[in-house]
């Protein structure tokens, strides 16, 4: 892991898109930023972009670029292999998709209580060490989306487990249902580094309400600096992520990395106090990671609904119905059509209750 050359990492499950394709002119000047400013780290997944990430990678990083300017992780995501022998050819298939012969890192996707036991199963992590064996993974790791009990058993049964990726922020490190700290103790106590994922969770810590804004703005501070550094400011650290979508967000986010400081005692008592504003709207936890929406027989649009009453619920104007009844509804289900089959639960490394939350998004929105 010596390569890594800061603890800033380039998220590709967000990038700029361009009348639904990515923006790869915008790619390649942010790829550029972030290299040129000594940043190294890229992670990507299969699914990421619908399907798109992997090759813009390619298209926008590993051909322009020499194998040892980058650190590439890659991940085996659930969604693409039934049995074990589906796991090389999806493999291989990532490597030409990225174009490269080897990942950095290469992470078990996703990985709770019931996606453990699937991928134990279909002997994921056996094949995975095996590539490792050949050369074709230097680092075997896992992205982690449950509790910390499952977590320690992972890490148990499977010590070959080199890193470890959890969501950390702000407003989980105490949230019972996330135990981003209970998370990160186990990866402590088992001395294995710690990726961050969703520092930011989704872009709410950085679009935050106005009453919680008005708290940072009042203390200078920039909203996506405090949850960044709030993140990477932690023992065992090894990376944090950001997904960035244009070459603003990367500029800005490399002004506070590129010499990074962990907060302050004061900086982090503005955060509690933002913290404590939050989570008094009793808003829903989406992080619009969407892959919920993949999978939906009616096509909900999940993640946008969510966003709506949310929105309804901060600022209180017809703007949310408009956007619940002329955007996120014209092409997709409405909340009311949801048939239950539970698909999208299972796949939520939130763990919400989206079937129950679809209730209150269609009480609300489609009132007769």
């Amino acid at each position: 892991m010596e390569r890594i050359l800061k603890n800033f990492g380039f998220g590709c499950m967000r990038l700029p898109m361009r009348e639904g394709e990515v923006d790869t002119a915008e790619m390649c000047r942010m790829v550029d930023a972030f290299l040129e400013n000594g940043f190294n780290y890229f992670d990507t997944a299969h699914g990421y972009v619908e399907g798109r990430s992997e090759t813009a990678l390619r298209e926008c990083l590993t051909s322009r670029y020499p194998r040892d300017r980058y650190i590439l992780t890659d991940k085996l995501s659930g969604g693409y292999f039934q049995k074990e022998e589906d796991i090389r050819p999806l493999f291989e298939s990532q490597l030409a998709a990225c174009g490269v012969d080897y990942f950095d890192f290469y992470l078990m996707h996703a990985q709770s209580a019931e996606v453990f036991a699937r991928y134990r199963k279909c002997r994921a992590y056996e094949t995975a060490l095996a590539l490792k064996a050949e050369g074709k993974i230097r680092h075997l790791g896992i992205s982690f989306h449950d509790k910390a009990a499952v977590l320690e058993q992972i890490l148990t049964e499977y010590p070959q487990v080199e890193a470890v990726q959890i969501q950390l922020n702000y407003l989980d490190w105490d949230d019972p249902a996330v135990e981003s700290r209970k998370c990160w103790e186990v990866c402590r106590k088992h001395g294995k580094p710690v990726i961050v994922m969703e520092p930011c969770r989704g872009g709410n810590l950085v679009n935050l309400t106005e009453d919680a804004g008005e708290v940072l703005d009042n203390a200078g501070l920039p909203p996506a600096e405090c949850a960044i550094r709030f993140a990477a400011g932690h023992e065992g650290v090894l990376m944090v992520l950001s997904g960035m979508s244009n070459l603003e967000q990367m500029e800005d986010n490399i002004r506070f990395m590129k010499d990074f400081h962990p907060l302050t005692e004061r900086e982090m008592a503005v955060l509690d106090r933002v913290r404590e504003i939050i989570r008094g709207k009793n808003l829903i936890p989406c992080t619009a990671c969407r892959y919920c929406t993949d999978g939906c027989p009616r096509k909900i649009s999940i993640p946008d609904l969510f966003a709506c009453l949310n929105a309804k619920k901060i600022f209180r104007n017809w703007n949310a119905d408009y956007y619940y009844n002329n955007v996120h509804t014209v092409r997709n289900g409405k909340a009311s059509d949801c048939v239950r089959c539970g698909q999208c639960e299972e796949i939520c490394p939130q763990r919400l209750p989206i079937r129950e939350l679809l209730e209150q998004v269609a009480e609300e929105f489609e009132k007769r």
